[in-house]
Order: C-alpha cells, then structure tokens, then sequence
C-alpha cells in the first residue's frame, strides 16, 4: 500500500487485482474551503440576485442561494485533480474513466471518496509457439481472370437510353412512385435503381419490365413476408409507377484496344497477365493474412488470453461512433459486435505483450526506411511524404504497422508453417 499526497489531496493505493485498482482519496477541509471560495466567487460574477448589481452580490448570499451548485462544482474539480495526480504518480495503465465510490462530503471535515478504475492487464504467455500451421494459396483460375475483365467492362460500359423496349434485368432505370390509399395519395417520389440487384421487391421490378420508357401504370404489390420494415411485411399496397427512363449498359470489345484503354498494356493477353498476377497477389496476401489467424487463435486458447469488459466496451463504442450507429440501435450493435470486439481486444494484448517483452517496437531507422518506400513509389521525395504523414497524424499508424510486422515474422518463426 503506497501513500502520496499533492497540495492537500492524499490519495493512497488501497487495492490491486488483475485489471483493477482502488485509490482512497482524502481532501483536507483547507483545499476543499478554497475550491468552494473559487466556486462561490465564479458563480457570483455571472449571477444576478434581487436587490444586487450583477457580479456584486455579496459570497455569503451566494453560497446559500448556490449551495447545490457550489458543491457541483467543488467534486468535479477535486475529482478531476485528484485523478490527474493518480496518474501522474502511480503506474497505472487505465483503460477507462475512474469510478467514484463512499463519497463523504460534509462540512468541516475532510472529503473522502474512493477512484476504482479498470487496468490494462499483465498477461504472462506460456507459450507463444510450436504450432502447427497451414498455409494454403488458393489457385487463380481462369475464370476468376475473366470476371475480373468482365467487371472492367462494366466498369468502362457506357449507359444508352431505350426508347421502345421494355427493360430487363441489369438495365438502370428511373421510376417514380406513388402509394395510393383510400382517400389520400402519398407524395410521389423518384427511385433510380438498376434492375435485379435487390433495390426494389420483386413486385415492383416485375411492374417496371412491363412498361415501355414513359408509360404510367396501376398496380397492387405485396411486400416479402423478410421486408425490413415489419409493418410492411406480407401486406399489399396500390401503388402508381411511371417509367421515366430506362438506359442499357453497353460493353466494349475484350480486344487489344480495350486493354490499351484500361490502361498501359500492349495486348489483351498482356492486359490477363496483369489482372492474373494482381489475383494472385491477393491471394497470398489472402494466405499470410489466414497463417497469422491460426497462429493468434492457438496462442490465445494455449494461454488462456482474457478479454476485459472495459477494454472490449471502449473499442465497440470507437466502432458505434465511426458507423454513426443511432442510439436506439447502440445495445443491439453492442451484442453483436462483443464477440468480434474481444476478439480484438485478445488480438492486441498478445500482439503488445510480445512487442515489448522482444523488444520489437519499430525504430527511427526503421520508419525512415518504410518512409523511402513509399517515396519510391510515389516518386516525391522522403522529406516531403514524412511531412504528409506527420501533417496528417499517421507517422503513429506507420509505426504501428511496421511493429506489427516485426511481431508477426517473430511469431511466425517460433512455429512450423507447412505450405500448400
């Protein structure tokens, strides 16, 4: 148990577990009277009373007209002081916010309180090899190459309008709808949409391929029984469809002069070449990245890797807050998302444990060097494209990555890979 104290705050280690700790805090009646003086003074500059100029009410009367406040203001800052110093003197490593807890307040004495705060925890790794592990490069066959240069054909095809022929399916349309219902019309709304890719219900679509370019019609649809909006599932509904325009895509020659418009290749068969090779570029990337799956999951399971709630909790809100999850929909992405949150929280507590007790944290060297890589490649010079990174915030990223891969190859080496 260890005691530290910091202008009037004593604050001494009550408990240590794996992954938590508790910190009992004492605030001498002296710091705590000047925090309620500043409080008082603070709040009596902004504030009105009857029978006083503002800013001149005298501190007595605002220290009870204010007392609520006054005490707000006073917890928040001790607490937050208290913690600070918490911080700054005790290593710790939190992985969120303190808890507060057996708050006493009362005049004259001392305010105590408890911090308890959730920790990075130590894990001891047993065992970090002598797995087995398997890694399989899937084949590129040849039709995998020609979807990929069927997709550069859509990709360059060009959109001509039909005049006097009915859509089919992978033709774009524009139609505008109408729900009707007894006594009242819905507002008419525009939809573009390309048919058979799932955008409208079938019903509708099958309407669509009925009409020619400008024709109205009537009809009633029924929506499917798995329609996301449960109000609409299994009913039917009249409705008013206008094809305003249908267009239909159409694809260049798989020639010579296709593979010089994709881009600097001499033939079509230079052209398969160069989509096979990305294929299977991939497709060993595909492999590296299965192998490092493997051998994370045989880790964890041998050492019996934990996944804290705090740790698993911060990274599904960072997620909730980058898809803009609304917060009516926050619980079910939260239930959904656990298992894969604390697969990653595992994930990462190996991969820095292993960093550190290796010593395999990327050097200045070596992100000068990863640094001229990339300068290469986009043939600027290192000066310049360190200055974008640092500019942009990702010289951390860089390092991260470059640190990854150290553990990677590190654990890598410490198992068999067989190849396939």
């Amino acid at each position: 148990m260890t005691t530290t104290a910091v202008a009037g705050i004593q604050i001494t280690r009550a408990k240590e577990a794996p992954g938590e700790a508790s910190f009992k805090v004492e605030v001498a009646p002296e710091r705590v009277e000047r925090a309620e003086s500043k409080a008082a003074q603070e709040i009596a500059k902004r504030t009105r009373l009857p029978g006083f100029r503002k800013g001149k009410a005298p501190v007595a009367v605002v220290r009870r007209k204010y007392a609520d406040a006054i005490r707000e203001q006073v917890l928040r800052e001790v607490i937050t002081e208290s913690w600070k110093a918490t911080l700054d003197q005790e290593q710790i490593e939190p992985i969120a916010d303190p808890h507060v807890h057996d708050l006493k307040f009362e005049t004259g004495n001392p305010l105590t309180f408890e911090l308890h705060v959730e920790l990075k925890p130590e894990i001891a790794l047993e065992r970090v090899g002598g797995f087995t592990l398997a890694r399989t490069v899937r084949p590129v066959a040849d039709a995998m190459v020609a979807e990929q240069l069927e997709e550069l054909r859509r990709q360059r095809g060009a959109w001509v309008p039909l005049a006097d022929e009915r859509p089919k399916p992978g033709d774009m349309v524009t139609v505008t709808l109408t729900t009707l219902t007894e006594g009242e019309t819905a507002e008419p709304k525009d939809y573009p949409l390309v048919i058979g890719q799932g955008q409208a219900i079938p019903d509708i679509e099958e309407q669509i391929m009925q009409r020619l370019p400008g024709e109205t019609a009537e009809a009633d649809v029924r929506f499917p029984d798995d329609f996301p909006d449960e109000t609409k599932r299994g009913t039917t509904r009249r409705i008013r469809l206008a094809l305003r325009e249908a267009k239909r895509q159409q694809l260049a020659e798989l020639d010579d002069g296709f593979a010089r418009e994709v881009g600097d290749f001499d033939s079509l068969d230079a052209l398969k070449q160069a989509v096979r090779d990305d294929l299977e570029a991939e497709a060993r990337r595909e492999a590296d990245a299965d192998v490092r799956r493997q051998v994370m999951e045989q880790i964890v399971t041998a050492n019996d890797v934990p996944a804290p709630r705090g740790l698993a909790d911060r990274l599904i809100s960072a997620y909730a807050k980058a898809y803009s999850v609304p917060d009516d929909k926050l619980e079910g992405f939260a239930a959904e998302f656990r298992t894969l949150a604390e697969a990653q929280v595992r994930r990462d507590l190996v991969m820095d444990h292993v960093a550190r007790t290796q010593e395999l944290r990327a050097t200045e060297a070596e992100i000068d060097d990863r640094v001229a890589e990339l300068a290469k490649r986009r043939n600027a010079k290192p000066g310049e494209v360190y200055s974008q990174l640092q500019k942009a915030g990702q010289i951390k990223e860089l390092e991260q990555r470059i640190t990854e891969d150290k553990v990677w190859d590190y654990l890598l080496s410490q198992s068999t890979v067989t190849e396939s």
